[in-house]
């Protein structure tokens, strides 16, 4: 029981020193060596539990993903059914908020959009736009959205914006503040929404 809690500790501390790694400086560069001394773990420990820097960029995107399902879980769970449209503005705000505070899910975005990671290790993107798309599909049939405004546009509308700002984040932390994601929303809400009763920008 002591290895196994011991061997889980030090995945969790690779994974984390890895998407640190990979978050700053990128797939390529990211030194498989720098990765384990941040871990405080020899480099014989890291290619034990991954022996090579693809399965450990697939075990930083498993995790990302996992946090990403949190994300969107908690404000599931706050939301009233038929709510759709406030159910996204709220996801996004906690995204954004996340992407700040978790380098492990900043790391899944920043490493889906990596040229140089193997493409084979997973999509957290991607898992963001079915969710928006899924939450958008439900606006529609709820009749919240505006018929003119096709829930698959708006989804890669939000979609492009909230990546663009992750993004444009890396190099300038005003880009994923409450203030912009604010922003963002009340220029979309009343172009996409049948009504904006009720509707919050800022968030619920």
């Amino acid at each position: 029981m002591v290895k196994q809690e011991r061997a889980v500790r030090t995945r969790r501390a690779l994974v984390s020193a890895a998407a640190d790694g990979f978050s700053r400086e990128g797939y390529g560069p990211a030194s498989l060596l720098d990765i384990s001394r941040h871990a405080g773990v020899t480099s014989g420990a890291l290619h034990f539990h991954f022996p090579t820097k693809a399965a450990l960029a697939s075990a930083v995107m498993t995790a990302a993903a996992q946090r990403l399902h949190e994300v969107v879980e908690r404000c599931e769970t706050r939301m009233r059914s038929g709510d759709a449209l406030q159910l996204l503005v709220d996801a996004g705000h906690e995204l954004t908020r996340q992407l700040r505070e978790d380098v492990v899910l900043r790391a899944g975005f920043d490493l889906d959009g990596d040229p140089g990671c193997p493409k084979d290790i997973g999509e957290v993107r991607h898992l963001w736009h079915l969710w928006i798309s899924a939450t958008l599909e439900k606006a529609d049939k709820a009749g919240e959205l505006r018929r003119e405004m096709p829930a698959v546009q708006v989804a890669s509308i939000v979609f492009a914006c909230t990546v663009g700002f992750q993004m444009l984040g890396r190099r300038d932390p005003t880009w994923v503040s409450r203030r912009v994601q604010t922003r963002f929303w009340s220029l979309m809400l009343p172009r996409i929404a049948v009504s904006r009763q009720g509707l919050r920008a800022a968030g619920s």
